[in-house]
């Protein structure tokens, strides 16, 4: 084979891997897998200092930390924390996250109309979580702050120490 055309096809070649990985990486990035729209979450406080406070849903829990008590170790407890949306307009959960890997969420994913109701679910997972345990969960909406923090706490015992 010709020097001149093994370097033609390799350039060729290298061009054309390119070219689609580059379309791969677009594709990719332009899916929008059950992500909440930019648009819904209204920000009132501008550069200028105007804000309108009063049209933004509020979130209001019947409680913000939950004692399990006593959890013999390796057990799942689970918690709903309910909601209450106070405000004027629709209120829509981001995203809710837990501080540590032993901790689950589950939340409500449609708006929540004025005067509607909401739950957070939290599983906490005490398998090698001996002793006082005490975990963040943390909101974030379409609120002024826009952050909400929950808590769990548990003191996991073993068995052996009921």
């Amino acid at each position: 084979m010709n020097p001149r055309n093994l370097k033609d096809l390799i350039y060729f070649s290298a061009s054309t891997l390119m070219l689609l990985a580059a379309m791969v990486f677009t594709i990719s990035c332009s899916e929008n897998k059950g992500k909440i729209p930019a648009e819904v979450v209204h920000n009132p406080i501008s550069a200028s200092g105007n804000e309108n406070l009063d049209e933004l849903p509020v979130i209001t829990f019947k409680e913000t930390l939950h004692d399990f008590g006593t959890v013999i170790e390796g057990e799942k407890v689970i918690y709903n924390f309910t909601f209450t949306n106070t405000g004027k307009t629709d209120l829509l959960l981001s995203n809710v996250s837990a501080s540590c890997g032993c901790t689950a969420t589950k939340y409500t994913r449609e708006p929540v109309a004025p005067g509607g109701e909401g739950l957070v679910t939290v599983t906490f997972d005490s398998r090698n979580r001996r002793g006082f345990q005490n975990k963040a969960v943390t909101i974030i909406a379409n609120t002024q702050p826009n952050k909400s923090v929950l808590r769990i706490k548990a003191k996991v015992v073993s068995p052996s120490e009921l």
